[in-house]
């Protein structure tokens, strides 16, 4: 989870520096804080607190309890990070790329350890239970508003970058992600 954490607050911290964001409630939070100027990591934190009521209802005590662990690191890696890592030119195209397959090295890692870093999947699998609205659909309907606002704060090139990113990622987890190959699933 540590590996996973870790990872992830690289990936979100290169978005970061490019003011770029990606899907989901990490984008949510990276969206906010541009536009806002709040650090990201008390944004991210706090942005997931509502979820965690879904979580255990939906998906039990030891996945919350882990995605609380996972969520905690990120936004301490992410308050940390500044001061051990610092970052140069990059090209806002292998940037987005590059923290796309980071965050989903970052998600598979997690994932195989029964864990997650947010709500929004915890909330679409919720909608798809109970009023049988497909996860998948959910989850690109938020994404979609998310990347809407963000042509409203950011720059529309910005948006691009960060929407390819963002295809980077979930192509990371939908070619990688399989229960069967887990122990304990």
């Amino acid at each position: 989870m540590f590996f996973g954490a870790a990872l992830a607050a690289l990936g979100l911290a290169i978005l970061g520096h490019l003011g770029l964001i990606t899907g989901q409630t990490a984008g949510l939070a990276l969206l906010i804080s541009t536009a806002t100027g709040l650090a990201f990591g008390p944004v991210f934190f706090v942005i997931n607190l509502p979820f965690y009521v879904l979580a255990v209802k939906r998906m039990g005590w030891a996945f919350t309890l882990k995605t609380f662990a996972a969520v905690s690191l990120v936004a301490l890696f992410s308050m940390v990070q500044p001061r051990l890592i610092t970052f140069g030119e990059i090209d806002p195209l292998a940037g987005a790329v590059l923290a796309g397959m980071l965050s989903g090295a970052a998600l598979l890692a997690l994932f195989r350890h029964r864990a997650s870093l947010g709500g929004i999947g915890i909330l679409a699998v919720w909608m798809q239970d109970r009023f049988g609205i497909r996860a998948g659909w959910v989850q690109m309907g938020i994404d979609a508003a998310i990347f809407g606002a963000a042509f409203m704060v950011l720059e529309p090139g910005a948006v691009l970058y960060s929407m390819a990113g963002a295809v980077v990622l979930n192509l990371v987890i939908a070619i990688n992600h399989r229960r069967d190959r887990y122990v304990g699933f």
